[in-house]
């Protein structure tokens, strides 16, 4: 009396279900992890705890041209100190970064003044959120990661207002996992300017990055700006270095 029995043809589908299973699987573990991913490019593109020395080069559409050099150190992911070795009008400038807060040291001043991630101390299209970057995952959220035959794509979204761009587009090397090109939209969709990572060089220590930096922007056509990375070493330095009253003593570090 239970051969019409509803439940008897579900046995059937259970091979069914199992060949659909076995096929959804591999798809999940190809699923791209986007903050995994940001995680690594971070890592790779720079040690948490570093010291590193770069030249700041602004091209003017007239050929005019102007060099810095900056000491660097950064601890953690959110917090930068940078020092103005060259030139000789700015030698002992500093500039310190906690988070979203930010601060421009002059001896003549002798006091920290408040400065803005769109503003600029070196002038140029570098902004002070390229010169004293903090950690990319720090600022931004994944909203969308997808793949190339070459190359990843991560789309980044802002955490906050006090980000210097709303939205980042990333493409990122797949083997190396360091970004190649960077385009930085505004909230209106705008294209603000555009970062090439390029000439990737083993700096010691496990750190292999890319030694230049150029960017440009439609907001200042014929203008360019450049970072070229002269040494990039890891390096512990206390949390006292990330404060106010150590701004003037930056110099200490080098000695």
């Amino acid at each position: 009396m239970f051969e019409g029995h509803p439940m008897k043809p579900i046995p059937r589908l259970l091979p069914t279900l199992l060949c659909l299973l076995a096929l959804l699987a591999p798809a999940a573990a190809l699923a791209l992890d986007g903050p995994a991913l940001l995680a690594k490019m971070d890592r790779n593109l720079d040690p948490e705890n570093y010291e590193m020395t770069r030249k700041l080069i602004n091209e003017e559409p007239d050929g005019k041209r102007k060099e810095f050099i900056l000491y660097s150190v950064k601890k953690g992911r959110d917090k930068v100190a940078a020092l103005f070795l060259a030139p000789a009008s700015d030698k002992g400038r500093s500039t310190l970064r906690q988070g979203d807060n930010m601060w421009l040291y002059i001896p003549n001043v002798g006091k920290p003044v408040r400065i803005t991630s769109l503003q600029s101390v070196t002038g140029g299209v570098f902004n002070n959120s390229d010169i004293l970057r903090v950690d990319y995952a720090e600022e931004y959220q994944v909203a969308a990661a997808s793949e190339q035959a070459d190359a990843y794509l991560l789309e980044l979204k802002a955490k906050t207002g006090a980000v210097a761009y709303d939205r980042l587009k990333v493409t990122v090397d797949k083997k190396t996992v360091l970004p190649t090109v960077i385009e930085a939209y505004a909230a209106s969709g705008m294209l603000v300017k555009t970062l090439r990572l390029k000439d990737v060089k083993d700096f010691g220590g496990g750190v292999r990055r890319p030694a230049t930096v150029e960017t440009d922007s439609p907001l200042y056509k014929g203008y360019k700006s450049v970072m070229l990375y002269a040494t990039v070493k890891k390096r512990e330095v206390p949390d006292e270095v990330f404060t106010l009253n150590f701004m003037s003593r930056l110099e200490e570090l080098r000695k």
